[in-house]
């Protein structure tokens, strides 16, 4: 999507039937269905895709109207001032997550209660809202972002070494990032702040908080499609005659797996390979 963002930026024409902006959108259509079509993400996954695309459309027809930043240009796929490739935006996002709780297979410790995370998110979506009219409680909602999930472990998988860190610290990473992403989106005129409307500059690093907020939003949808699961033991292997031992998960040792009867499927898994 930034490759997209950027490419029309620097080289579109400005003399086609075509806007920019609708380009953008068609683009953005293009990729979700080749992610679909090439099975980067299964139909289930979509679904949390797409509600994501929802949530964040109806942020933008309201941010917009109350001008917390702007799009220019034209175009006839658009809802209001709003052209359709900024929900795109948001599924971005959103894909990102579905994809890597499957790759890097997560598992969570002491995760907190599904309902409270719920009830969190909740309030922080609507605190997007109502900041406009009434009090602003985004450090009061950033402190219960610390409470609720201030005790969780994230445990991630990269090739076979199995790594953690807090919860909440994989939340302000991944909020950096997009940080980074959104200073590369405005500069390619995706929209605009209005502090940027006299010329391009950095982003505001407060964004980070509203960032970090709408991680959770994301990460409760996506504990829709994947429940959040305990990280699973491990241990050493006995070493072989040959002296060769490996740190293995001991359920994929088939000595040591449940009965078929007592098996539960986890939708993170990619299905067996040959080791």
């Amino acid at each position: 999507m930034l490759v997209v963002l950027l490419a029309t930026r620097l080289w579109y024409p400005q003399d086609v039937a075509l806007a920019r902006n609708d380009a953008v959108t068609l683009a953005a259509v293009l990729i979700q269905v080749l992610m679909v079509v090439f099975r980067l993400e299964t139909l289930r996954e979509l679904r949390v895709i797409v509600l994501f695309h929802v949530v964040g459309t109806g942020m933008e027809l309201f941010k917009t109207g109350v001008g917390s930043w702007i799009y220019s240009g034209e175009g006839l796929l658009h809802l209001g001032h709003v052209p359709l490739y900024s929900g795109f935006m948001y599924a971005a996002v959103g894909s990102y997550m579905v994809r890597v709780f499957r790759l890097f297979d997560l598992r969570f410790d002491r995760y907190p209660r599904r309902w409270a995370t719920a009830v969190l998110a909740a309030a922080i979506y609507l605190n997007f809202f109502t900041h406009h009219y009434i009090v602003d409680l985004r450090w009061v909602l950033m402190g219960a972002v610390a409470v609720v999930f201030g005790r969780s472990w994230m445990h991630f998988r990269i090739f076979r070494v199995r790594l953690r860190m807090p919860l909440v610290l994989a939340f302000v990473l991944v909020a950096l990032f997009i940080w980074f992403a959104e200073n590369i989106a405005t500069w390619s005129n995706a929209w605009a702040y209005p502090d940027q409307l006299d010329g391009w500059q950095f982003v505001s690093i407060s964004k980070l908080g509203s960032w970090l907020l709408l991680m959770i939003i994301s990460v409760v949808l996506v504990a829709w499609v994947y429940p959040p699961q305990p990280p699973e033991p491990w241990r050493v292997q006995p070493r072989a005659s040959d002296g060769t031992g490996s740190e293995e998960n001991p359920g994929d040792q088939p000595q040591n797996r449940r009965n078929d009867d007592q098996q539960t499927e986890d939708p993170r898994q990619d299905p067996p390979v040959d080791r």
